[in-house]
């Protein structure tokens, strides 16, 4: 069990505080809040706004809300306002908060490590259609998130899913939130080793503990034991890779510090090898570091990989070690390199049982109730009554008879869930976009599936694995740094002069295969509505001057500004 440094060092003060109070490191004594944000903190935990939302605004209504609950502590329990209807992206830099408040929330269900029984999906469909106009989105970190949510609903939404063993807790706000796991752990052939039960551990041990609920910024992980690679292990705060060390046999290799956003880094190892065993409490030193030691003064610079970028791997891990662990751990390899670029197990696989798991691919994620509610009857149908979401907005049914495949997938399929789709549709990923999000600029959803039916329709024949990420503001929800395609909204000026809609393109960014970030070819925007024509004409080029077996990123490191223009 990881500890926390002796009080002395985390309460005390070491020298007086002066006129310069450092970056607000509690570990360094310096424990006035230095933002607006961390003095709402201080002056109520996060976890205590689910009795107001029960007792008080659930009854009083959406203008009954504290103003610090509403944009701040609602969080802790997966709830954001969304963007009032009408206010275009220009406008999204300039408007007061209220003024871009809608009295309708998103709300987050948290679903670590992408495991859902049918029943639980159901609920979340019957949720979505009672509660959410039928919205339900699956993002990039296995979560479903729901739009047009009341406030005076919020009571009976946690009834239900906790009634399932679903839970909004810490799905946002500056805490842990959502882990990562494999979607085909525990049942995959080629896996190394089943993080199933860490997740599990680490849930129970920190979600929902004060002692953790107050960070200095939000808190990603990810734990994974398939060789695919397939949690973005390297943007996350903290990663366990599925490695076989030569002594000790299967465990993790440990990754921090990894991160997209506006400052992108990718994480570095700190070359130790854990065991399954260890990994929880690992988990628990590294969360550790990061409310004690992290920068506190500037959200900006608040999140862990500024601290690990700062100490470096080995300052580091030897905190780790000597003042949370209280032991040195193994040192231990690297996890060897991904034989195949999609890590979102599309298809039809064996299962290590003989049964196989069915991965299918919604459009950009974006599904609905009725739609859930089907999946689930489909799936009841022909599975065990498992699935998984995965990290790249798919969907898995798993334990499916040999016999039962062919009827599964027509059944998917007649909901318009590709098990075979185009490399378009299989790569390409949005995230929520100006419809609700108070961030955007652009609009993204829509913009995404269109993208894919006019590439479809334009390459039918093209079938290299491709992936076109698109952002609606620089935030990199959809991590557009390390797509191939990475597509960053913005607001452009097309050709009469007229500011409209578009796109900052990044390209050859990737992850796993030589993991890096997207190239920016100078002056290169595109106008939504020349969105198509311009993919079109860069994945010709590629199709064109592609050497053989070469991806999409190797070209675009060494094609000209031409050709990728």
């Amino acid at each position: 069990m990881a500890s926390t440094p002796e009080k002395p060092a985390s309460a005390t003060p070491r020298r007086k505080a002066g006129r310069h109070r450092g970056e607000g490191q509690w570990a360094m004594g310096h424990l006035t809040p230095l933002n607006a944000n961390e003095q709402t903190k201080k002056d109520d935990d996060g976890l205590n706004v689910r009795t107001r939302i029960e007792t008080i605004y659930s009854k009083r209504g959406f203008d009954s809300i504290d103003g610090a609950d509403l944009r701040g502590r609602m969080r802790w329990w997966g709830l954001y306002t969304q963007r009032k209807p009408g206010i275009d992206g220009g406008k999204t830099a300039i408007l007061e908060p209220e003024e871009l408040d809608d009295e309708f929330f998103m709300l987050r269900v948290r679903i670590d490590g992408g495991r859902l029984t049918t029943e639980q999906l159901r609920v979340i469909g019957e949720i979505s259609q009672e509660f959410a106009r039928g919205t339900a989105d699956i993002t990039d970190r296995q979560n479903v998130q729901y739009h047009w949510i009341r406030i005076e609903d919020m009571p009976e939404i946690w009834n239900r899913l906790e009634a399932v063993g679903l839970s909004t807790t810490e799905a946002c706000g500056d805490t842990p939130r959502v882990i990562l796991g494999s979607p085909v752990a525990g049942i995959a052939e080629d896996e190394i080793i089943d993080g199933t039960p860490a997740i599990d551990e680490i849930y129970r041990r920190i979600v929902g503990n004060k002692d953790f609920s107050n960070l200095p910024r939000k808190f990603k992980s990810a734990i994974s034991g398939s060789p695919l690679l397939d949690v973005a292990h390297e943007i996350n705060d903290i990663a366990f890779v599925g490695v076989d060390h030569p002594e000790h046999g299967p465990g993790f290799d440990v990754w921090v510090g990894g991160g997209l956003s506006t400052n992108p880094k990718i994480g570095v190892r700190l070359g130790t090898w854990v065991s399954l065993d260890e990994v929880p409490d690992v988990y628990e030193g590294v969360i550790s570091i990061f409310r004690d030691y992290g920068y506190r003064r500037l959200r900006t610079r608040a999140r862990l990989k500024f601290l690990v970028a700062d100490w470096g791997p080995e300052k580091f891990r030897q905190v780790l070690e000597d003042e949370y662990l209280k032991r040195k751990l193994a040192d231990g390899p690297a996890p060897s390199q991904p034989v195949q670029q999609w890590r979102d197990h599309v298809g039809v696989h064996r299962q290590k049982d003989g049964r196989f798991y069915v991965g299918f691919a919604p459009r950009v994620g974006r599904v609905d109730g009725s739609t859930l509610t089907k999946i689930a009857e489909v799936a009841e149908a022909h599975g065990s009554g498992r699935l998984r979401t995965t990290a790249e907005q798919k969907m898995i049914v798993l334990d499916v008879e040999e016999s039962q495949v062919e009827s599964l997938v027509a059944g998917l399929e007649a909901l318009d869930l590709r098990v075979k789709p185009s490399p378009f549709r299989r790569g390409t990923m949005a995230c929520t976009g100006i419809e609700f999000c108070k961030l955007a600029i652009v609009e993204t959803k829509a913009r995404g599936a269109s993208l894919i039916d006019e590439l479809e329709r334009r390459l039918p024949e093209f079938d290299q694995p491709i992936t076109i990420n698109i952002n609606g503001c620089p935030n990199a929800c959809a991590r557009i740094q390390v797509a191939d395609i990475g597509l960053k909204g913005q607001l452009v000026l097309d050709d009469d002069g007229n500011q409209v809609e578009g796109f900052q393109v990044h390209l050859g960014g990737a992850l796993g295969l030589e993991a890096g970030f997207g190239r920016k070819v100078r002056g290169l925007k595109v106008t939504s509505a020349e969105l198509p024509d311009y993919v079109e004409r860069v994945v010709r080029r590629f199709q064109e001057e592609r050497e053989d077996g070469e991806r999409f990123a190797t070209w675009v490191a060494r094609a000209s500004e031409e050709s990728l223009s």
